[in-house]
């Protein structure tokens, strides 16, 4: 030891200080260059339908929860012989919602227009009306868009079918789908 206290005899110079400086922003540098490319290779391309079919989901969440509140009672209160006054007592629910969402973002320069599908009604309750060895149900009907199964006599609602028609400054789009009831 020496009497400064230090052991060894080399002693550090600002030169070999600079040296370590240096080096460590030089692995620095590397490194942000690394992270730049990786950063650059996540990349983001503009994807025009990812603007209407945000929009068209979050129209599709609000229906879901409309339908099920709107056709909950339904069976209780309407017997098959009084299918269309259920699938319009449906539709009268509805209404509300409907009108909601076409005004919803006006503001925004987008315009909504929710419509009910009588045709995709009256198909999708041919192709997929619960039936067969198994089931007790009897025959589906498709009344202004609504779409309901004759249960013991009593009218479910299985879904609705809607024609959802979205426009931007940029584009317009329209979905057509049917809001099935969820099971509770």
């Amino acid at each position: 030891m020496t009497e400064n206290g230090t052991c060894g005899t080399h002693r550090s110079s600002p030169t070999d200080r600079g040296q370590l400086v240096l080096v460590a922003a030089v692995a620095l540098a590397a490194a942000l260059v690394v992270l730049g490319f990786a950063y650059l290779q996540l990349g983001y391309s503009d994807d025009i339908a990812a603007g209407t079919v945000e929009p068209a989901h979050g129209i599709e969440t609000t229906l879901n929860r409309s339908v099920h509140n709107a056709s909950t009672d339904v069976p209780a209160a309407y017997g098959w012989d009084e299918r269309t006054t259920g699938a319009a007592t449906v539709r009268e629910r509805l209404n509300a919602t409907i009108e909601t969402l076409n005004v919803a973002r006006l503001q925004d320069g987008h315009a909504y227009d929710v419509s009910y599908n009588r045709t995709h009604a009256i198909r999708w309750g041919a192709d997929n009306c619960p039936a067969g060895p198994n089931r007790q149900f009897d025959a589906c009907d498709a009344v202004d868009g609504v779409v309901v199964q004759d249960r013991n006599g009593r009218t479910h609602v299985l879904g609705v079918a809607v024609d959802i028609r979205i426009t931007t400054p940029e584009t317009e789009t329209t979905v057509t789908t049917v809001i099935e009831r969820r099971a509770e």
